[in-house]
């Protein structure tokens, strides 16, 4: 199989649009990490991704009969610009179909290179599904983004590359996963010319079909994915991506919004240029694989796949580097409503620096107390939290809580007595006109909001929190809104930082 696939990597035809790009050692990065960690440059593509590759390789395998009828693409974003700009060199007609939580940036990039932007549902699945649609209505000729030979073997050119351009063989290559499409490329040809070198895949939490699949040995499809990073959000992966990174993946591992975050960052620190997050997540993986499996001095690969990130997005990506570079960890603290109490906690903190304090009274008797710590270490916040206990503090760790990170630290409260029979549930609203009306007309009028926040982050999904009074006997009609409403959301009610807080 992967013998089949190095001779269609050599003759692929991507050449023709796509440019070698460089392989740059991030000097900053190695030294924090201890080994030698050099930047596949995708994003310096002419489309600032990698997907015009395999894009071109399958349109330039197609017939002029194939081309001229026209070509239909379903796309999150990168690989909508791929075909856009393909087409305009082989001079076809693109219709692309993207969700309508694409990034702007990359909606008017299509539509700048002449491809018809036609916006359908909320993830990938559900524009390819409305793309298979068009293909039979308009006889249209399908590009895949990543379930296809061609396509695969367009993004193995890759590490044809890699190979060429290394100064010293890599240990291991490190490529984000979305439907597969680049690792499967990149893994067909590593484990042809030298299977000793790791090809290891990465993928956020919310978001990892190719690893639940791999693990139960059947393409497994995701109910929701997360949208933070908006270019590997595939509910389900490729039935060719699945069949080979089953046989030829070494390793996978999985990284939350705030380790992508840090990686931003870092890559930023090193080459002055903004990822995408999908285009960061191979340096987040790389850098969280490294530590937990303790290398030092290894030569480490990690493909940067993509730069066409939303401006508006970088201002939650610096509040959240910090916590992804575990330099901030949050708590909670109940203290007695005792004279002294405040003073022993800061006293016990000592010389540490506190970034945040917010307190609210509780009752007589006690008071919780929401704190930021300033941290160097990984395991500081686990230090940090063992000396209050011994100092007789009730603590709660929060720093890996997305309700406390997103919301609680705005809105330190306290509990109104007003709150009866209240759910409370996250939701991520799409940043449209609109929104916020469907969800009330979609509520029933009994269920009294008792609580709501929103904070606009800069991304294409807004992150509402909301407290809804649902009496005991509408718990059934509650959950069909909630599933015929259709916005992503989280179950916070049992929180115990909302019970602490709000």
């Amino acid at each position: 199989m992967k013998n089949s696939y190095l001779k269609q990597i050599l003759t692929a035809k991507v050449y023709e649009v796509a440019e070698e790009t460089s392989l740059d050692f991030a000097k900053l990065l190695s030294s924090k990490t201890n080994n030698a960690i050099y930047l596949k440059r995708e994003d310096t593509q002419q489309v600032f991704s990698f997907k015009i590759r395999g894009a071109y390789n399958k349109m330039a395998h197609l017939s002029r009969k194939e081309l001229d009828r026209g070509v239909i693409a379903a796309s999150a974003g990168n690989h909508a610009q791929g075909v856009a700009f393909s087409a305009q060199k082989l001079a076809c007609r693109a219709v692309i179909v993207m969700p309508t939580s694409t990034p702007q940036v990359k909606v008017d990039a299509v539509r700048r290179l002449g491809g018809e932007v036609i916006l359908a549902g909320t993830s990938y699945s559900d524009a390819y599904a409305h793309a298979l649609e068009l293909e039979k209505k308009e006889k249209l000729t399908f590009v895949h983004p990543f379930d296809d030979p061609y396509v695969i073997a367009g993004q193995g050119t890759i590490a044809m590359e890699i190979l060429r351009q290394s100064p010293q063989k890599p240990d291991a290559i490190f490529c984000a996963i979305g439907g597969g499409g680049l690792i499967a490329g990149v893994a067909a040809y590593i484990k042809a010319l030298d299977p000793s070198i790791k090809v290891i895949g990465v993928q956020t939490e919310d978001s990892c079909a190719m690893i639940k699949s791999v693990k139960n040995n059947r393409r497994v499809t995701l109910n929701d994915v997360g949208l933070f990073s908006d270019g590997t959000a595939v509910k389900q992966v490729g039935a060719e991506t699945f069949k080979l990174c089953k046989t030829l993946v070494d390793d996978y591992i999985t990284v939350n919004t705030d380790e992508i975050c840090a990686a931003l960052r870092d890559v930023f620190q090193d080459t002055r240029n903004i990822l995408e997050p999908a285009g960061a997540l191979s340096v987040a993986g790389a850098k969280k694989y490294a530590q937990l499996h303790r290398w030092k001095n290894r030569n480490i690969v990690a493909v940067t796949s993509g730069a066409n990130m939303n401006f508006d997005r970088l201002r939650f990506v610096a509040e959240r580097a910090e916590v992804g570079e575990h330099k901030e960890a949050l708590f909670s603290v109940t203290l007695p409503e005792v004279r002294g109490s405040f003073k022993q906690l800061c006293a016990t903190l000592g010389s540490r620096n506190v970034t945040e304090f917010n307190y609210r009274i509780s009752d007589k008797t006690k008071a919780h107390v929401f704190v930021g710590v300033q941290t160097s270490l990984a395991d500081d916040a686990e230090k940090t939290q063992k000396l209050l206990e011994k100092n007789k503090f009730e603590v709660l760790n929060l720093t890996n809580d997305d309700l406390a990170k997103t919301h609680l630290r705005y809105m330190v409260g306290g509990r109104s007595v007003l709150a009866e029979h209240e759910e409370l549930y996250r939701f991520e609203f799409p940043e449209r006109p609109g929104a916020l009306m469907r969800f009330l007309d979609a509520m029933s009028p009994e269920w009294n909001i008792s609580l709501f926040h929103y904070r606009n982050m800069g991304g294409d999904f807004g992150h509402v929190l909301v407290g809804m009074q649902v009496p005991p006997s509408d718990k059934k009609s509650f959950k069909v809104f909630l599933e015929e409403l259709g916005y992503p959301y989280t179950n916070e009610s049992n929180n115990p930082a909302y019970k602490l807080f709000l």
